[in-house]
């Protein structure tokens, strides 16, 4: 009996002395997974993932600025400028061009988040899709256009979504459907890779240590929009919060409103944003570069409209007209080949 007590008498002692280390231990367990966490998240590719490149890699030293004219150089030609949804379809896509000035408002699409909206004064120039994802987000463009029922919201949201890097095994909500409406099995397999879950905010901060102020906004709001995608609670205003900073970048006076940049096939193309969403572009195309026979396609679903000011946001271009008025009548005699 009294060997029973002092064996009931120790079991307590030893009980009370457990819960007496998980009090004073507890805090330090807590803080011990908060390290763990973060480790593990570095060891996942938090180093790595700073090195890599954005999906979309394209930006204004990717513009080639040889044989570009000043925003004036088109009034000397006395050209009015037709509609240039009015010229004949290219059956891969785009428009067949002929001589002439062309112009048309069209959909257009932000590729770069955390960055100004474009601003009165800003200058565009044409630079082509670049960067890991480039073939996605061609894609996205080119199939958005035989899916008119698709919501330029929804098909904007996808674009951030994917410029953000995230994980198709993490897209929730409105996202996702427009994702599998919009790219094949296989598209949408090759969104795992480069891409990141969400980063929790201590590695956040440490990692935005390591950024240079003008990359930092831009990697804060690619980790919130994978947070709010991947919660799959979410409005399009939510993410266009984090896409999209209030203000205005300064414009560069050496790139004005309205330059044109000379595209590799040969032409003339210029760009004037009302906002993300909307673009007015004009191609000029001189007669002499038609007189060889050779066929020109403007195909604007791997244009990017380029900002000088790195700040602002870089602009898809897609071949979608915006109120297009297809009453209207080419004066040009168009005989493509």
């Amino acid at each position: 009996m009294k060997n029973a007590k002092s064996l009931c008498l120790g079991l307590l002692f030893t009980i009370a002395c457990l819960n007496n280390v998980n009090a004073q231990f507890g805090g330090l367990k807590d803080k011990l997974l908060k390290v763990g966490t973060a480790q593990g998240a570095k060891a996942l590719g938090v180093d790595k993932f700073l090195k890599q490149p954005a999906a979309i890699t394209t930006n204004f030293e990717d513009v080639n600025r040889e044989g570009e004219k000043q925003p004036d150089f088109i009034n000397s030609l006395n050209l009015k400028a037709q509609p240039l949804y009015l010229l004949p379809k290219n059956p891969e896509g785009g428009f067949v061009l002929c001589e002439g000035l062309y112009e048309m408002t069209n959909k257009s699409y932000c590729l770069k988040a955390g960055t100004f909206a474009p601003s009165k004064g800003d200058g565009y120039m044409f630079a082509p899709v670049l960067g890991p994802k480039e073939e996605i987000v061609v894609s996205i463009l080119k199939s958005a256009e035989k899916h008119p029922d698709v919501d330029q919201h929804d098909i904007q949201a996808l674009l951030w979504t994917i410029i953000a890097r995230t994980k198709f095994a993490d897209f929730n909500g409105q996202v996702k459907v427009t994702a599998i409406k919009l790219l094949t099995p296989k598209q949408l397999t090759q969104l795992e890779g480069g891409a990141l879950g969400v980063l929790p905010f201590d590695v956040m901060e440490k990692a935005k240590d390591q950024l240079p102020s003008g990359v930092r906004a831009v990697f804060e709001a690619e980790n919130n929009i994978r947070q709010l995608v991947s919660s799959g609670n979410y409005t399009y205003a939510d993410m266009e919060k984090y896409a999209i900073i209030a203000g205005m970048a300064p414009p560069r006076s050496d790139v004005p409103s309205g330059i044109w940049t000379k595209h590799p096939d040969g032409y003339y193309v210029r760009y004037f944003p009302s906002g993300y969403s909307i673009t007015k572009v004009q191609v000029y195309v001189p007669k002499e570069l038609l007189t060889s026979g050779t066929k020109l396609i403007y195909d604007a679903a791997g244009d990017i409209a380029c900002p000088a000011n790195t700040g602002s946001q870089r602009l898809a271009q897609t071949n979608e007209p915006l109120e297009a008025n297809y009453s209207l009548k080419l004066t040009t005699i168009c005989n493509p080949k």
